[in-house]
């Protein structure tokens, strides 16, 4: 025990004697918590909408102000023809035409809703947004419900909908738990990645070899100081998240920071197996990138998982970011309990042992 915890001193003293690793541990927390959940942010707006009118009624003037008036929507005027406004979204000048037929007030004619689909996301969602305006329009002219004889719900009832969960729907709750991972898998991932290569490149590593050290303990030595680290950083971010956002964790605190625990054991364990296959720094740099944007996009970070072809989708259940991110989720922003995430704590746990007993059989000592 003695000699862990004099190789544990060892890792904080070369830790403290770099001059740019402590700045980037109290840096890196806090640039990610004030800067990423304001531009990682799904919610599409300030799509470009051009408008053509060829009813020139109330209704239809009414239809415009709403659109000009919505926080979605760029307003970019109205154009004589649908061909005229077509060859602006082949520019790029305009994402979305709606043309406004004759008879729309009186008749009660269909409008038409052109997209454009080069980036399909914007497009889709462009479209259903002014789809819900153009339906909210025409229920202001409905007076009554639906009646027994029609059998259809008239545009005219007012539904209310009742969010259990992130009621104001603000993106960033849904994104700072997941920010969390990003945190702990770039602290706890690539800094035990150059800790044992850069050591290989100085040389020192050979002293340690020459001694009884055992790899266990030269393999856990290294892993506990970034739990420590981990914790640090989660620390800042949970404070951080509650000072500029609002935003404060729904359930437990300390289930949080025995997640954090379990993603730091994966990938400070992960980080060592590739420094113990690689020769110099270059190499794990790259090796471990490899890897690294591979585990986000198919975590489910950005997108559903079961947005997913199969084949993909059935890399989530080896994929320990999907598990932390999921488990995150369910009790930063739900309440969840330990009965809640259990599923992914078991995940993680199993990967994370695995992964400490590889790092420990790929370290080779030649003493």
């Amino acid at each position: 025990m003695s000699t862990l915890l004099y190789l544990i001193q060892k890792e904080f003293i070369q830790i403290r004697r770099n001059s740019f690793l402590p700045k980037l541990i109290f840096g890196f927390p806090i640039v990610i918590m004030c800067v990423m959940p304001w531009v990682m942010n799904m919610e599409i707006k300030n799509v470009v909408v051009e408008v053509v009118d060829n009813d020139h009624s109330q209704l239809s003037s009414q239809l415009i102000q709403k659109i000009r008036h919505s926080n979605y929507f760029v307003f970019a005027g109205t154009k004589p023809s649908y061909d005229t406004a077509l060859k602006d979204i082949e520019h790029s000048k305009a994402d979305v035409v709606l043309v406004i037929p004759q008879g729309y007030e009186k008749n009660g004619e269909q409008v038409m809703i052109a997209a454009n689909a080069v980036n399909g996301t914007k497009g889709a969602m462009g479209s259903a947004y002014l789809t819900q305006i153009v339906n909210s329009t025409n229920a202001s002219q409905s007076a009554t419900c639906s009646t027994a004889k029609t059998q259809k719900l008239s545009l005219g009832c007012k539904l209310q909908t009742l969010y259990l969960y992130n009621k104001n729907l603000n993106y960033k709750v849904f994104m700072i738990p997941a920010l969390f991972a990003v945190v702990i898998m770039l602290m706890c991932g690539f800094l035990p990645t150059l800790n044992i290569v850069s050591e290989k490149e100085a040389g020192t590593i050979e002293q340690i070899n020459v001694t009884p050290v055992k790899k266990w303990q030269f393999i856990i030595a290294k892993i506990i100081p970034y739990w420590l680290i981990a914790f640090f950083i989660v620390s800042v971010c949970l404070v951080l998240s509650w000072a500029i956002y609002g935003i404060v964790c729904k359930g437990s605190i300390w289930l949080i920071y025995l997640l954090v625990m379990l993603l730091a054991l994966v990938f400070s364990s992960f980080g060592l197996i590739v420094s113990n296959y690689s020769d110099n720094m270059q190499q794990a740099i790259f090796v471990m990138w490899f890897f690294v944007v591979i585990l986000l996009l198919l975590s489910g970070l950005f997108t559903p998982t079961r947005s997913m072809p199969d084949w993909a989708y059935m890399s989530t259940y080896i994929n320990p970011m999907h598990y932390f991110i999921d488990a995150m989720r369910t009790v930063f922003v739900r309440g969840g309990g330990l009965a809640n995430v259990s599923t992914q704590i078991s995940a993680l746990a199993i990967i994370g042992c695995l992964m400490a007993f590889w790092a420990v059989g790929s370290y080779k000592k030649n003493a």
